[in-house]
């Protein structure tokens, strides 16, 4: 029987994209929580893809890379943009942040 190796874990810090180093890791972190809940919208509607790219003015192609989680080729202004298509209110709150808060808060109601 073989020895398993040792594992190390490491904690995170809430936000893989900071963990992995990335420069632009709050901008890609506050774009992939925008585009997991609007995939989660337009999953909700049980529409065919192609009605979806029909309906919000997309190529069919750009709906499939939404709902695979390629958000990377969308702005948030795109995806900011998408939910006002489908009715959503969004609303960027600016205040002090208090000791220990995350500067960069995306939060849906």
């Amino acid at each position: 029987m073989s020895k398993k190796p040792n594992t190390e874990f490491t904690e995170s810090s809430g936000n893989v994209f900071a963990d992995m180093g990335l420069a632009d890791a709050k901008e890609l972190e506050a774009r992939g929580l925008i585009g997991v809940h609007l995939v989660q919208l337009l999953k909700s509607k049980e529409m065919k893809q192609k009605d979806i790219a029909t309906m919000l003015h997309l190529k069919p192609a750009e709906v499939s890379h939404l709902f695979n989680g390629h958000f990377s080729r969308f702005s948030t202004d795109k995806l900011l943009s998408l939910l006002a298509d489908l009715e959503h209110k969004v609303t960027i709150q600016i205040s002090p942040r208090k000791q220990g808060e995350p500067f960069q808060e995306v939060a849906f109601v």
